[in-house]
């Protein structure tokens, strides 16, 4: 069965990037957000992207009109009881996803309908009982940013049916043209299991005064050939995530890796959340 109606939950930077990924594929979408000026926030972000693409000449104006004109921006979360898959996005807490898949087993009126997760860490097995079908359930993580980031990693859980876990894989290889690789349903999944306990150390070595966090991150640009050094990437990612993911991790393993250091808890009880706050490790 062909997916032609998506509903994204969550219009974040994740969220909305997941949203122009579908729309910009020629799928119908509607996005879903905690208020009516987080929608409209939302929409100038996705705006914003399009309009970068414009500038540099990988879309052109009709497709950027018939992209936006695609998506449905509102507050109302009864909006996506027509859709075929939805994908929730929402703020990387436990208890909000598990109220939220409550509501979607209630809402969404087709009982062929994926419920998926764009969740780092939290159990899918745990969102698929609260659902009421559980069967459609399974996590799909997106990797920011979603319109350039190739990889989506799926995770059925114990009580995903293969069919589910095949209609996403088609979804995501004919739909979006994008790279799927399949992860068992335990906390970072495979890219995070590597990646956290990565940008974890990192953060303990600048608390801990090895170096600045410009000459930790240029060690690892210039030494090991990454893209962008540990710091930069955690405050892409967003420090608050970071900790969520860690924390999670270290819940479910009690692995000392994964238990996220002092100064972290430190910059995001203050507000100091990354790129998206204007300020973490570097200023924005």
């Amino acid at each position: 069965m062909t997916i032609e109606r998506v509903g994204v939950i969550g219009g974040g930077l994740m969220g909305s990037g997941i949203v122009e990924v579908n729309a910009r594929a020629g799928i119908d979408v509607t996005l879903v957000e905690i208020s009516a000026e987080a929608a409209k926030a939302a929409e100038e972000r996705i705006s914003a992207s399009l309009h970068r693409a414009l500038d540099r000449s990988k879309i052109s104006q009709a497709d950027l009109d018939a992209t936006l004109e695609r998506i449905r921006f509102t507050d109302d979360v009864e909006a996506l009881a027509d859709r075929q898959l939805v994908i929730e996005a929402a703020s990387e807490n436990e208890q909000i996803k598990l109220d939220l898949f409550r509501r979607l087993g209630q809402i969404v009126t087709d009982e062929d309908a994926i419920l998926t997760s764009n969740t780092s860490s939290i159990p899918i097995v745990k969102l698929g009982a609260v659902s009421g079908r559980a069967d459609h359930v399974m996590g799909v993580h997106f990797f920011n940013p979603a319109p350039v980031m190739k990889l989506v990693e799926l995770i059925p859980s114990l009580t995903t049916k293969p069919q589910t876990l095949e209609r996403m894989r088609g979804y995501v290889t004919e739909n979006l043209g994008k790279e799927p690789i399949e992860a068992t349903d335990r906390a970072g999944f495979v890219v995070n299991s590597l990646l956290v306990p990565y940008l974890l150390s990192a953060i303990r070595m600048y608390e801990a005064g090895y170096a600045s966090a410009a000459d930790i991150d240029q060690g690892m640009v210039l030494g090991c050939g990454h893209p962008m050094g540990p710091l930069a990437l955690s405050d892409l990612i967003g420090l608050d995530t970071i900790r969520a993911i860690g924390q999670s991790m270290y819940e479910e393993f009690k692995e000392p890796l994964y238990s996220p250091p002092p100064l972290l808890d430190r910059m995001v009880d203050a507000g100091l959340l990354g790129k998206k706050s204007g300020h973490g490790f570097y200023p924005y």
